[in-house]
């Protein structure tokens, strides 16, 4: 059985659970553990390259927890709309988690929104980061990342980049590259790496923010890789150069984890953690995240909440350097 079929099976026991009003109500502190299956909230469109790695973490920690864990994706908001929606609407017993990015911290800043990051959610488990990259189709005329770069400066307000939506991580490296290189280009944002690649694909856009869900088409020459964001080169593209050759100290690698609402239980807190951190470990996921370019960033729950709080502020800053900060 696929892992659609699989996940679409899974999604109706729970379906059913909640119908029986099994999952409604306070948390027994007498309940084991967990007793049904875990809803894990993927905040992206489904088969892109965050549904694919935590499709397959999900598959490496079930046999650590002793449940199903049921993928639902709720992409929008740049990734935010599934973890706010969570805090909204689940109850704080442990069986409703999702995946949270760095685009979580950085939106208040940006505009209104209805969860506070810091005070909203219980972190669980910091995981990984995304490798961050700049692609222009393979007929574009740009072969170098200098090329695109000079023609944009030459064309103000002409080039267009899409990401993942805005606030994204992939939004904001961007506009950090062009307010430092004083370069004037238009932003289009999209719901997922699947629609922002295939709008390049299609030349609605002249050049693509993403992860590395646009591996492949730079791997079959459909696209081209001009450069990476982190703070050495990638692995795999070790000619590509990152934007921190070009413009020292800008680096954007977005790691990312997952978190419950707050008011969950430390002990199910402590579950969760310790079985998704064996997933972690699981060498067959450690594949999968090779494959999309991903490293393990493990934090437990206190470092990672605490390293949360310093992101909160530092994405304060920025936003208000950058200009895209929300006046009110």
């Amino acid at each position: 059985m696929d892992i659609r079929r699989r996940n679409v099976t899974r999604y109706a026991v729970l379906c059913a659970l909640t119908g029986a009003g099994l999952l409604a109500g306070p948390v027994d502190a007498e309940e084991k553990f967990p007793s049904r299956p875990v809803r894990l909230i993927v905040p992206w469109p489904a088969g892109g390259a965050a549904d694919v790695v935590l499709q397959a973490l999900a598959r490496a920690t079930e046999p650590h927890l002793g449940q199903a864990i049921v993928i639902d994706n709720k992409p929008g908001v740049a990734g935010t709309l599934g973890p706010a929606s969570m805090v909204k609407t689940a109850a704080p017993d442990g069986y409703t988690i999702s995946q949270v990015t760095q685009t979580q911290f950085r939106l208040p800043y940006m505009q209104k929104v209805s969860y506070d990051p810091i005070k909203d959610f219980a972190y669980i488990i910091r995981l990984t980061g995304y490798t961050f990259g700049i692609v222009v189709a393979a007929k574009s005329p740009w072969k170098n990342i200098n090329e695109f770069l000079d023609y944009a400066k030459k064309n103000p307000g002409q080039v267009t980049y899409g990401s993942g939506g805005t606030g994204s991580t992939h939004h904001v490296a961007l506009a950090a590259l062009g307010d430092r290189l004083g370069i004037e280009w238009r932003h289009v944002p999209y719901k997922g790496s699947t629609e922002n690649l295939m709008a390049l694909l299609g030349g609605y856009i002249d050049a693509s923010s993403d992860s590395t869900g646009w591996a492949t088409y730079v791997q079959s020459g459909k696209m081209r890789l001009l450069a990476t964001y982190g703070s050495k080169r990638a692995d795999k593209w070790p000619d590509v150069p990152t934007l921190n050759e070009l413009v020292p100290g800008l680096v954007f690698d977005s790691p990312y984890g997952l978190a419950a609402p707050a008011g969950t239980p430390p002990e199910r807190i402590r579950i969760l953690h310790d079985a998704f951190r064996k997933g972690l470990e699981d060498p067959q996921f450690r594949l999968v995240m090779t494959n999309f370019d991903q490293v393990p960033e493990y934090m437990n729950s206190a470092d990672y909440t605490a390293y949360n709080v310093k992101v909160s502020e530092q994405e304060k800053v920025l936003m208000t350097k950058l200009g895209l900060a929300r006046h009110d």
